[in-house]
This record gives C-alpha cells, structure tokens and sequence, in this order.
C-alpha cells in the first residue's frame, strides 16, 4: 500500500509544477504552450529527484540492517560455542563418573566374589570340625526339675509385635584383659526366681556379691525391645544389666551400679556387658541388618584411660558392627564432659559409632551440640514429653521436639510407656520410637542353643572375644556333663548351617 507520505509529495510536486506553469504564462508572458512544457520539466525533475533520494535512503537503511544482522549473527555464534563448550565439559564429567563408577563396581563385585569363597571354604571347615566334635560329644544331661527351653527365635525382631530377645549364654567369659584365664562354671539350671532386692543387704555384703559375680561371670543381661509407632515393630534392643548372686536370685543395676562405681568396678562390668551386646549382635545380624542394639556406658568408664583403652581395643576389632551398635550415656555425662571424655567420645564417633542419650531430667537440649558429639537417639520418659508443665520450663514445647532433633538427624524414643492412652498421646508428638513395660519388658537370654561365645565356632569365638590379643578360657573336659548339653545343641545347629551355606 502506498504510504500517505508518497502521496503528499507526489501531490507537492504536482502543485510546484502547476504553480511553476501559471506563474511563467501570467507574469513572464510566456505562451500556454512553453508554459506548459516548463511546468512538465520542472515536474520531472522533482519525480527523478524524489526517485533518487528515495533509492539513497533505502541504501543506508538496508546497511545498517545488515550491520545489525550481522551483530546477532556474531552475538548467536558466541553462544552457541558457550553452550558446546559446557556441553562437552558435563560429556567429559559424564564418562569420568561412568568409568569411576565401572571401576568401583568391578572391584566390589571382586571383593565380593573373594568373600563368598572364603565363606564358603570356612563353612565346610566349620562342619566337619563340628561333624566331627557331634559324633565325640556326650548326650546332654537333663537337669532335675528343670523344663526345656524354647528353640531359639531370631525371627521375632522382625515381626509386627515385640517378642523376646534372642537366646545367648547366660555367663559369658570376660574380656582377656580384665580377667585371668579359669575354668569356666558349670552351667546353671535357670530359675523363676524375681529379682531380689537389696534392701537385706549392706553395702559391704553388695559389694562382696558384686564382686564375686564379676569373677565367677554372673553378669547377665536383659533385652528389652524398641518399637517402632504405631506399627509396634521391633528395632532396636536395649541391654540392661542384672547380677545374679550365689543363690541365682537376680539384683537389678540400679542397686550396685552406685557401688559399683565407687569401688572401680564398673569398668569391669562395662567390658563385659559390652561383650555380651555384641554377642547378641552377631546373632540378630545372621537374619536382618536393621536391627540394633543399645549398650549403656557409665561416665567413669569414659573418663578412665585404662577401662576406656580396652573398651576401645575391643571396639575397634569390631567396627563392623558400629552402624548397628549405640552406646549410651546419661545427660548429666553430655553435660559434664571434661577433656578427657570429650576426647574419648571423638575417638569412638570417629569409629563410626553411634551415641545415645538417656535418663533425661528436663526439655533443655542443644541438638546441634548433641548431634556434633555423634548423638543420634535421645530417649526422653513419656510422662515427662507429656507434662504439661514443661511447655513453659522448656525453650521448645514438647509436641515441637521431634521435628526438632530430626532436622539435625537425632531420633527421638519415647520410653517408659505404661499404657495405650500415653501412645496416642505420643503419636500427636510425632514420636517414632517407643519402649516400655506396655510392649514387653526386660526379658533374660534363654541359655540353651549357645555357648560363652554366642553360638560361633571356634575361629568366631577369637574374633569375638579375642579382641585384645588372647584366646578365651578353655571350657573342655573342666565344665562336666552339666555344660557339654548347650555344646551338643550349639554343635547341632552350627552344622546345619553351614551345610545350608
């Protein structure tokens, strides 16, 4: 379409000539003819001048447009290199992982193919020494008055319901380094009897028990599960101490571990409790990895180089098992470590153990500080999460302070619950873990199925308990007929398990 200004010029351009013609014919006397001719000339030339103008403006125009093409052009070109360049860098990232990866991949699978072999080579050695110890061993005597156990479950962590703890010896031997070798005690019919108290005894006759139990290893342990809310499957187990007295009646911790402590015992009983915990570790791992148990360790045993050089040794000879092992500590030892013990907790999370934190006395918790120490799991007791009273003692209300510890990865277990109205309580407080009587309380090791070292056969008794450099006590021809029928059961089923494999 012609644009209005081409016609306003064009339509000039008639009115110049024109007035050009009329004032030549009025004015110069000039003929209507020359007249004429002169306003076409001069009309003419205005077209052609116009004309020319025109082509050179549109020149100028078409150039800077293709100056400005050629400007994107080069902007579009610039990129575009960018973009192959950081392309070819994330091919280049690609292909380094992929081939990191192939080559990780390759050496695990070796590594795996090597354990499977060695594993297979030792459950054929395992079941032809016990093939072999099965046909030499005597038939196990019946205990007079004395029912028979039920057969070990290790199925039961698993399930939708507390169950009982796995069944383990009920008086392991010490580690090498807190005791001298003897021959092990006969074995002990077990007995119904509930745990007695101290309240008939003084300190001085406690403290003599207390000893006698470490040196004739009457230290047993109770398991009482965790579960999980609202499913009420078991995770974890916590170990609790119990001390068995020359009449088999049972002492709960809480009445020697005050004197244990004053004497210097409580080392003693921490390295032994500790074995035990891994014992029953060890037999829990065979079905699931998921499971873990809890060990309590009192704050001298920290605090002492001695003890605390032997807890460790015997820890690092069983670092495998550190994603699946936590030790315990109150809160008054988080909140009076000295240098030693700090140095001491670094040393363990720097093994790849995890911490827990009971016997909590009040809301006031620093979780980052708590989670920087290697604190994964605080057990709090139910009737003080659900105290009203500690929302304004407190700094977070209590309802708050799950999502609060787990955004520092800390779990929080709700223990000590009694009955079903303190979990749908607890369930409004996002708690994911509980423990309590209401579950299932402390239940002993039942002690048939297993020897002093959990079932394993002799090469897994010294990575057991040879820990710090030395075999356990032997336990042949010394333990009599009473002890070879937990052998003759343990022999039965380590070989049928490794004819399995």
């Amino acid at each position: 379409m012609i644009r209005i200004s081409t016609i306003f010029i064009a339509i000039c351009m008639v009115l110049v000539a024109a007035s050009l013609g009329l004032v030549l014919y009025a004015v110069a006397g000039i003929s209507g003819t020359e007249s004429a001719i002169v306003a076409l000339t001069a009309l003419t030339f205005l077209i052609l001048y116009n004309a020319v103008s025109m082509r050179l403006r549109d020149r100028s125009d078409v150039g800077g447009q293709i100056a400005d093409l050629s400007r994107g052009t080069a902007d579009l070109a610039r990129q575009v290199a960018e973009f192959g360049r950081r392309l070819a860098a994330i091919e280049g990232r690609i292909v380094s992982s992929n081939s990191t990866n192939s080559d990780r991949i390759q050496s695990v699978v070796g590594e795996i193919n090597e354990l499977g072999g060695l594993v297979k080579q030792l459950a054929t050695t395992v079941s032809a020494h016990e093939d072999m110890l099965a046909g030499t061993a005597p038939a196990p005597a019946p205990v007079a008055g004395s029912e028979p156990e039920a057969p070990i479950d290790l199925v039961a962590p698993f399930e939708e319901r507390p169950a009982a703890p796995p069944s383990l010896p009920a008086a392991p031997s010490p580690p090498p380094s807190l005791a001298q070798p003897r021959p092990a005690p006969a074995v002990r019919a077990p007995t119904n009897n509930p745990i007695q108290t101290a309240t008939g005894r003084n300190q001085t006759q406690l403290l003599a028990t207390l000893r006698n139990a470490i040196d004739e290893n009457r230290i047993d342990i109770f398991l009482q599960p965790m579960v999980t809310l609202p499913q009420r499957k078991v995770r974890f187990y916590e170990a609790v101490t119990r001390l068995r007295d020359e009449r088999d009646q049972l002492v709960a911790a809480e009445e020697f571990i005050s004197i244990a402590e004053a004497s210097g015992l409580i080392g003693r009983i921490d390295n032994m409790v500790m074995l035990r915990c891994v014992q029953v570790l060890r037999r829990l791992m065979v079905r699931n990895k998921d499971v873990g148990v809890f060990c309590n360790v009192a704050a001298s045993t920290l605090g002492n180089s001695t003890t605390f050089a032997q807890c460790l040794d015997f820890l690092e000879a069983n670092r495998a098992l550190a994603p699946s092992l936590v030790l315990e500590f109150k809160q008054s030892t988080f909140r009076n470590l000295g240098p030693a013990e700090t140095e001491n907790l670094a040393a363990l999370a720097q093994r790849g153990f995890r911490f827990s934190m009971d016997h909590v006395t009040d809301l006031r918790i620093e979780p980052r500080e708590l989670a920087d120490r290697g604190v994964r799991f605080i057990k709090v007791p139910a009737t003080l999460l659900l105290d009203p009273r500690q929302a304004s003692t407190s700094d977070i209300h209590p309802s708050d302070l799950s999502d609060l510890l787990g955004r520092f990865g800390i779990d929080l277990i709700a223990e000590r619950i009694e009955g079903e109205r303190a979990v749908v309580d607890l369930l409004d407080y996002d708690v994911r873990f509980g423990q309590g009587f209401l579950f299932a309380p402390p239940r002993p090791l039942r002690p048939e199925g297993a020897s002093a070292t959990g079932g394993a056969s002799p090469n897994q008794a010294q990575d057991i308990q040879g820990s710090n450099g030395s075999a356990p006590p032997s336990q042949g021809a010394t333990s009599g007929a009473t002890s070879a029928a937990p052998a003759a059961q343990r022999i039965t089923g380590n070989a049928a398990l490794a004819r399995r494999i």
